[in-house]
């Protein structure tokens, strides 16, 4: 069968065709194929008190867990008689979005009973559960992009953070061990995963609800210093820079991490971050960053400049502060800055479906040029912008091993043929080989 064929074959239709050949088979194949059900609401199936979850049900596998989740929206599929590959479908509208008292494209925080009323309001919406967050996005592309090396050698990724005990805490951690991401943190006993609803409308804007549950309070255990020594870049997500918890385990961290030579990068994750937590985003970046990473409203942000300044400027005024500074600007491209100066990284094409993830994947196509040690600081752009691109075009925010495969096959061929000039004097971006946590 071709990659085609295998990609839209429908194995329980295969089965009903084939029943009266194979009578035993087909009854084992029934047996095995069935979905299994669960009376679960949608507002409940996200509740990590235990009291709705019982102790049977919260020893799901995580597979099993994900389709109880989802059967719902199954169901409701197959009475809208939805098709597989209607996006719109998945979305919210703009009316969803005011009846909630929602503004569009924006970031808040919820509580537990605010994301109960959410998602009650999406009874009958088509939603994906998934181990998503910022930093996972870009460890997961990094992974995915690591996986096929210039060098042939493949990159070591790892990620620290705070989860539950509840099934939700075990469906991230093993989401992300399936995706070459070694997750660190133990789950903490009784305590509640955080989630992020993110509701897409069809002009692909992505409006986020987050419930931060324990990752509100993160621990610097001696076993996480010990990994943080060893690692070559260490990754701070600029949401965590909001919490007064976790300031604390932050800078810990980066000093852990300059004490043995480690790069460190900083995303600035929202505006709205930025707006409630400005002087501990600076308290990070000025004393320890190498790398920031950052949208054109955010970097304004960072640099007190007004929405008419273009985001060339807030580059290069970052970039006097933090040696390396990525600034993205949406469709129309992106500035890498360095020693006060930056250059333009031209947008790649693509057709919008949902912008969630774009930052993330930028991100991780640097991070990939750095830690494969590339000088080129626009043909890293270039790959970045094509690995956003790919994220664009489609629905969810994760790069897929696939294209992965392929835009780090055609990076490499862009390095050996020379087609990319270097952008950055020699000795800037060090021999980090190795990993990135």
């Amino acid at each position: 069968m071709s990659a085609n064929e295998i990609e839209n074959f429908d194995i329980l239709k295969w089965w009903k065709i084939k029943s009266n050949n194979y009578p035993i088979l087909a009854l084992m194949a029934r047996d095995l194929l069935t979905i299994q059900a669960s009376t679960v609401a949608s507002e409940s199936a996200f509740s990590l008190s235990g009291k709705i979850l019982n102790e049977r049900r919260s020893r799901l596998t995580e597979e099993s867990l994900e389709i109880c989740i989802c059967y719902k929206d199954h169901l409701n599929a197959l009475r809208r008689r939805q098709r597989v590959s209607s996006i719109e479908d998945s979305m919210v509208d703009d009316e969803f979005l005011e009846q909630l008292n929602l503004v569009k494209g924006t970031r808040k925080v919820i509580n537990h009973e605010e994301r109960g009323r959410v998602l009650r309001a999406m009874d009958g919406c088509s939603y994906k559960a998934a181990a998503g967050g910022s930093l996972s996005n870009t460890l997961v592309a990094l992974a995915r992009l690591g996986h096929h090396s210039i060098d042939g050698s493949r990159l070591n990724i790892a990620m620290a953070g705070s989860v539950g005990s509840d099934p939700l805490g075990e469906f991230y951690r093993a989401k992300l061990r399936r995706a070459n991401v070694n997750f660190l943190s133990k789950p903490v006993k009784e305590e509640t995963t955080g989630t992020v609803i993110v509701l897409t409308t069809p002009d692909a804007q992505r409006t986020m609800l987050a419930y931060q549950g324990t990752s509100s309070n993160i621990d610097y255990e001696p076993s996480l210093a010990n990994l943080v020594s060893k690692t070559r870049i260490l990754v701070i997500e600029g949401y965590l820079l909001e919490l007064p918890y976790t300031i604390k385990t932050i800078s810990k961290a980066c000093e852990e991490a300059r004490r043995h030579g480690a790069l460190i990068a900083v995303t600035t994750s929202d505006l709205s971050c930025i707006e409630r937590s400005y002087e501990h985003f600076w308290e990070i970046i000025g004393n320890y960053a190498d790398i920031v990473f950052s949208n054109a409203d955010e970097a304004r942000s960072l640099c007190n400049l007004t929405s008419e300044e273009s985001p060339i400027s807030a580059a290069r005024y970052l970039s006097q502060f933090v040696p390396l500074v990525s600034v993205t600007n949406g469709p129309r491209g992106a500035y890498i800055g360095m020693k006060g100066e930056a250059i333009f990284v031209p947008p790649s094409r693509c057709t919008p479906v949902d912008t969630c993830g774009a930052g993330d994947a930028y991100a991780s196509a640097i991070l990939y040029g750095i830690l494969r040690g590339v000088s080129d600081l626009k043909g890293m752009g270039m790959l970045a912008s094509r690995v956003a691109a790919v994220v664009v075009g489609q629905q969810g925010t994760r790069l897929s091993v696939q294209d992965a495969e392929r835009l780090v096959t055609s990076f490499a061929h862009h390095i050996e043929s020379s087609e990319f000039c270097s952008d950055a004097e020699p000795g800037f971006v060090p021999d980090c080989k190795d990993s990135c946590f």
